[in-house]
């Protein structure tokens, strides 16, 4: 098996390294990331700029992979059309530097990248790690190696996508897996009003992940309860179930 990783914290990031070294018990893995963070740049692709490539190495001397002056997105897409041999059989994103639960999916370049991987028909899984004091990423990196191999034993449809959040350790060993939806409340969300040196006014976005949400059980919940949240999504964004109802508006044609 080829694995394609990715990520939106940079090449470099610790999650990374540890996720890739629990993929290299599936199969060879291929690493093409951003050269720097990308936190929160959704689907965001270069288009009038040149995308600057260069192989990296890891502490150890040996060859990380390709470090990408791009959005998580184009990493994904470079590599798939230019980088690799031939398309991988799986891409993993992460492991994030926080969850990417919620509508958080939505901002997320974690979640991004694994959606490119799906528009190539390739299972695509993304994995973020509980915000924490201390995070613990090889731990992290064996859960998530385990979820993955549960995802693959399934035989899932190619270009499946797969969010998996995992629980911080420091609340403990996670009680098992959950199926959940993406929760799509919102909650917690602000911004601080200050002031600089010089008097100007500026703002700084606050974020509140929430413990306790009303409401069926989401991935949201499910993570705040202590379990591993595994939610299948589609980027398919089309309304199918009203199509009919506004194809009889009257469009004055």
């Amino acid at each position: 098996m080829h694995i394609l990783l990715t990520n939106d914290d940079g090449v470099f990031a610790p999650g990374l390294r540890a996720l890739r070294k629990e993929l290299m018990k599936l199969g060879d893995v291929t690493v093409a990331a951003p050269a720097v963070e990308q936190s929160g740049v959704a689907h965001t692709i270069t288009l009038w700029s040149p995308l600057v490539v260069k192989q990296v190495e890891d502490d150890d001397g040996s060859n990380l992979g390709w470090s990408i002056e791009g959005s998580p997105a184009d990493s994904v897409k470079l590599a798939i059309c230019e980088l690799m041999r031939r398309p991988p059989d799986l891409i993993v994103s992460g492991i994030n530097h926080g969850a990417n639960a919620g509508i958080n999916v939505l901002y997320s370049g974690t979640v991004a990248a694994a959606i490119e991987g799906a528009f190539f028909k390739i299972t695509s899984v993304a994995v973020s790690l509980e915000l924490s004091e201390h995070f613990d990423f090889p731990h992290a990196a064996a859960q998530a190696r385990r979820v993955i191999e549960r995802v693959l034993a399934s035989k899932p449809a190619d270009g499946s996508l797969f969010n998996v959040n995992l629980p911080a350790r420091s609340r403990g060993e996670a009680k098992g897996v959950k199926v959940v939806p993406m929760g799509l409340g919102r909650h917690g969300e602000g911004f601080e009003r200050r002031q600089d040196p010089r008097g100007r006014t500026y703002y700084w976005m606050t974020y509140t992940p929430p413990r306790e949400v009303p409401g069926p059980e989401t991935d949201v919940t499910a993570l705040a309860d202590g379990y591993i949240a595994v939610t299948p999504l589609h980027f398919d964004m089309t309304r199918h179930d009203r199509l009919q109802e506004v194809a009889s508006w009257d469009w004055g044609g």
